[in-house]
């Protein structure tokens, strides 16, 4: 097992209800820009809620953070916080509006061109001038909820960019099962699987000795996969919402990480198809894993045949159970509704792999994967494998 440390400061409120204690999390005396997104939060209550919650606070409110969230909206949002004093951000939504909450608070005691946070992957360590923020979470996901990392387009270039740093963790994070009954099955498909393909970019790298981390990592898979289709249709049943939540913040609060080997290369390329096409974050990655698993098998069959036998119950010789492995995978994402090749989400892609290919070539990403062996060249293997 590799050397690691842990630490992960979010105060996670989890359950019925839990959006009332608001008033108890929140900092007295504080100015609150309450940021959100679309305005789903209107339908679900959960803005009827905050606002009964905080009542008695000064409160100014910034809708309208996107999907995928957009650098030169949240760079409105800054200039807000500067312009009325804000002292705290509340973000309520999902991980794009955690995510894009989490870029304000680094931006906007900055000095210098805030894209720079963005581009030049500045880390914000413990202690950095960032202004604190707490999250209620809407859409479960991405788990940006307990974690301090986030993804950011800048929509002037077609570029999404990751920042994070132990600053940026939330002081705290209210996570209410209940509120997904009013989601889009479309949203609750691409929760589950984005879910889980953070666990599968952190388990499905070569065998090694942390054994516990594969079992934390296996179960959470295994809950993915026998709730994943049910909550989609039965989101008001309660154990159903509240394991796919808990299970969509373990996948990526930081915890499965440590002291293993990871691979984020489906997340890199994926990220670039968002940026391209607009497809949702959560489909690029059922679009690029499979292909991935595929023009990588002699590196990750190992792990593929372990994955196979524990989580799908799979036998056969190492290959035969790995290659079936990545088979049950392609047929759980249709199961959850993704259309797995680029083909089937976007017109004019045949270019895609050499734009792709470009643009990590500019920025110097010519090495990834847990074994720095996903080249330039494999990465277009893979783009055109996903066509």
């Amino acid at each position: 097992m590799n050397n690691f440390d842990l630490y992960n400061p979010v105060n996670y409120v989890f359950g019925k209800g839990q959006i009332a204690k608001l008033s108890d999390l929140t900092p007295k005396n504080t100015k609150i820009l309450f940021a959100y997104g679309g305005g789903s939060i209107f339908k679900n209550g959960v803005y009827q809620q905050v606002k009964a919650a905080l009542e008695n606070y000064e409160i100014v409110e910034f809708g309208g953070i996107e999907p995928n969230p957009k650098y030169e909206t949240l760079m409105k949002a800054v200039e807000v916080i500067r312009s009325e004093k804000i002292e705290f951000i509340l973000a309520v939504g999902g991980g794009s509006v955690i995510d894009g909450v989490k870029f304000i608070s680094a931006a906007v005691n900055y000095e210098g061109d805030a894209a720079d946070i963005l581009r030049k992957k500045i880390l914000f360590k413990e202690g950095a001038n960032v202004i604190p923020f707490g999250t209620v979470l809407t859409l479960p996901a991405t788990g940006s909820e307990m974690n301090s990392g986030a993804v950011v387009t800048i929509n002037a270039t077609q570029e999404k960019l990751t920042l994070g740093g132990s600053a940026l963790f939330p002081k705290f994070s209210i996570v209410d099962p209940t509120v997904i009954v009013s989601l889009p099955k479309r949203q609750l498909q691409n929760g589950v699987v984005d879910a889980f393909t953070h666990v599968m970019e952190q388990y499905l790298t070569y065998p090694h000795d942390a054994l516990l981390q594969d079992r934390f990592s296996e179960s959470i898979l295994q809950t993915l996969i026998e709730i994943g289709p049910e909550v989609v249709e039965n989101p008001s049943d309660y154990k159903l919402a509240s394991n796919f939540v808990w299970s969509a913040t373990m996948a990526l609060n930081g915890l499965i990480q440590k002291g293993v080997p990871s691979d984020w290369a489906t997340h890199m390329i994926g990220h670039e198809l968002t940026a391209l096409y607009e497809i949702d974050h959560a489909r690029t990655l059922a679009i690029i894993a499979p292909s991935l698993y595929r023009v990588m098998f002699e590196t990750k069959k190992d792990k593929l045949a372990q994955y196979g036998k524990r989580v799908w119950n799979l036998t056969g010789s190492t290959e035969e159970v790995a290659e079936k492995a990545i088979e049950k995978t392609v047929e759980f994402f249709h199961t959850m509704g993704m259309k797995t090749k680029l083909s089937e989400n976007a017109d004019n892609y045949e270019k895609t792999a050499d734009f792709i290919v470009n643009r990590f070539e500019e920025r110097g990403w010519k090495a990834l994967g847990e074994k720095q062996n996903i080249t330039l060249e494999k990465v277009k293997e893979i783009v055109e494998m996903s066509y």
